[in-house]
């Protein structure tokens, strides 16, 4: 008998007949004795849909009210399978995040999962109900509905997983696993059988969306083995797990990833003092923004002042300019440039770690192919570099065919 929380996203759900698809896969795949929570995420481009319908009331639409509209998208998915399932003959309830019992932080529209109580969940598999749970949502201590943010509904089928102490997370999603590459950007991009919490992370965190990093860091938290699988197809898949069992590593890099949802911010002739970093960063924090790539050089030693550079993603940029342009003033900078013709390219792996060589063969590879660096930043399992967002395919492809040269999956 297994514990088993299995996802399915957007385009898994997408119709009512790839509704009822999963349904029929989820009763085919589901032992005697097993224990199932479907988590589901809005159908098709719904969330999207119901964004656009918000700016065409109210362009600066967001907190609150934004997160009452766009929580409906997942409830009319659970809703329908529960249908499904009942349908094929298999008693089945559908929850909100909040009937789920998973409690987050009062950020809207960015909130953090802090507690999972499942009581209602256990309460309903004890039934011997399959349990229906809406993604990408939960509620705030004064019960306020909250979302996740993008690629929640990963977030909250693995921290549900980890709260009822699951045998495993499968992620269900369009593609057959996680690939050296984005399989649509390159061709040869190879399937790994499987790959470690911290490795997965850093390339969610660089822009591989088929994982969200915080899902990769509650399984890490709560040591649920992840298996990221495709809809379509009853291919293995990845499995992520703290680390290797059965696939002998052949290769240093285990990817590389690329993000096209980023923005460059360039802080002209800041104050070279003790306090001012913190007092532009910690203004951006304090709004929930993120910040990446942060480079500081020296523009007049003479003068003291410097010009520091980062990266956010594209959705923060209005607020975020809105923040350094007011810090801006009260430091006295010469100026803020913003660009947005930029994108992300990465390369991840452990093993790159006492091997001095791989910056170089990166940046070897972008050479050889005509594309200038803007920005680098390092980790230690990653290098980055910001390209122009009209070259990132390349580049892209350019990297993994230096890093994987043959032509075959990793078995």
């Amino acid at each position: 008998m297994a514990l088993i929380v299995k996802k399915f996203g957007g385009s898994s759900v997408a119709t009512p007949e790839k509704i009822m698809a999963v349904a029929k896969r989820v009763i085919r795949e589901k032992g005697p004795e097993d224990r199932i929570v479907v988590v589901v995420s809005a159908m098709g481009d719904t969330t999207d849909e119901l964004i656009d319908l918000a700016r065409k009331i109210d362009e600066g639409a967001d907190g609150r009210e934004m997160d009452m509209l766009l929580a409906t998208g997942e409830q009319v998915s659970i809703a329908l399978l529960a249908m499904a399932l009942r349908r094929l003959g298999h008693p089945a309830v559908s929850l909100t995040g909040g009937q789920a019992g998973i409690m987050t932080s009062n950020h809207h529209r960015k909130a953090k999962i802090i507690d999972i109580k499942p009581e209602r969940v256990l309460a309903e598999l004890a039934q011997g109900k399959i349990v229906v749970v809406a993604g990408f949502q939960g509620v705030t201590a004064s019960g306020d509905i909250t979302t996740l943010g993008r690629g929640g509904s990963d977030t909250t089928a693995v921290a549900l997983a980890g709260a009822l102490k699951a045998d495993v997370c499968e992620i269900f999603t369009d593609v057959e696993g996680v690939y050296s590459a984005d399989p649509r950007v390159v061709g040869s991009a190879r399937r790994m059988q499987e790959i470690t919490y911290r490795e997965m992370l850093e390339m969610a965190r660089l822009g591989a969306v088929v994982m969200q990093p915080r899902a990769v860091e509650m399984g890490s938290h709560y040591q649920v083995p992840i298996h990221v699988r495709s809809t379509f197809t009853d291919k293995p898949g990845t499995f992520i797990r703290e680390g290797y069992t059965m696939e002998e590593k052949e290769f240093v890099i285990r990817g590389v990833t690329h993000d096209t949802n980023v923005v460059k911010i360039a802080v002209l002739g800041v104050p070279d003092r003790p306090g001012v970093a913190y007092k532009i960063f910690s203004a951006l924090a304090k709004a929930n923004i993120d910040v990446d790539m942060i480079v500081q050089s020296i523009r007049n030693a003479d003068k003291n002042i410097n010009d520091i550079v980062f990266t956010i993603t594209k959705p923060d940029l209005p607020q975020a300019k809105a923040i350094i342009t007011e810090v801006g003033k009260e430091l006295g900078v010469m100026g803020i440039v913003v660009e947005e013709n930029v994108a992300k390219v990465s390369v991840v792996g452990a093993g790159m770690l006492g091997n001095p060589g791989i910056a170089s063969t990166m940046f070897g590879a972008l050479a050889d192919a005509g594309i200038n660096i803007e920005v680098i930043s390092t980790s230690e399992i990653s290098i980055s570099c910001l390209v122009r967002a009209d070259r990132v395919k390349d580049a892209v492809n350019a990297i993994h065919a230096r890093f994987f040269p043959e032509e075959r999956e990793t078995h």
